[in-house]
């Protein structure tokens, strides 16, 4: 099955400052993902080493589709250039998830590091669309194929043994 390359998915707009700031776009023609804006009342401030904070995305979509699903993801460029980083690594959203989108924010400096501020209406994450796979699971007693690969975490090449 291949999946649709434009399926059609709902976007519902929670914060209506995004008509101002900019709806979710593709920045350019061969973007793989969408900005997601920081809908917040006044100036954050994540201090170095402190917990990661929620920010609202002022959206929520329904994708409706068991083989669609979106990664909330970090812009290169603040986890670059300030350390601003997801707090998760990366969000899951589920196709069926339809509640306003949440980015954990997380300044991964070191203690006495700088601050990350972050603006009302900032850019600070991104949304990719991915296609899922849903296999059936078949329990065996052995595997019906052969496998010269065993073993774990950095096993391939390098002495180490699962």
């Amino acid at each position: 099955m291949t999946p649709n390359p434009t399926p059609l998915v709902e976007l519902k707009i929670l914060d209506p400052r995004l008509r101002d700031w900019g709806l979710p776009a593709y920045q350019t023609s061969m973007a793989a993902a969408l900005d997601l804006f920081a809908c917040i009342d006044a100036e954050l401030t994540l201090d170095p080493g402190a917990p990661a904070q929620l920010i609202p995305s002022g959206i929520a979509l329904h994708m409706a589709d068991a083989h669609l699903a979106a990664l909330v993801l970090p812009r290169s460029g603040l986890g670059h250039r300030k350390g601003l980083v997801l707090g998760n690594a990366v969000g899951l959203i589920d196709a069926d998830y339809t509640d306003q989108l949440l980015v954990s924010a997380w300044n991964r400096n070191p203690p006495g590091g700088p601050a990350i501020v972050i603006q009302p209406g900032e850019r600070i994450a991104q949304l990719l669309f991915v296609p899922v796979v849903r296999p059936q699971l078949a329990e065996v007693a052995a595997f019906s194929r052969p496998s010269q690969r065993q073993g774990g975490f950095g096993s391939t090449g390098s002495g180490v043994e699962g």
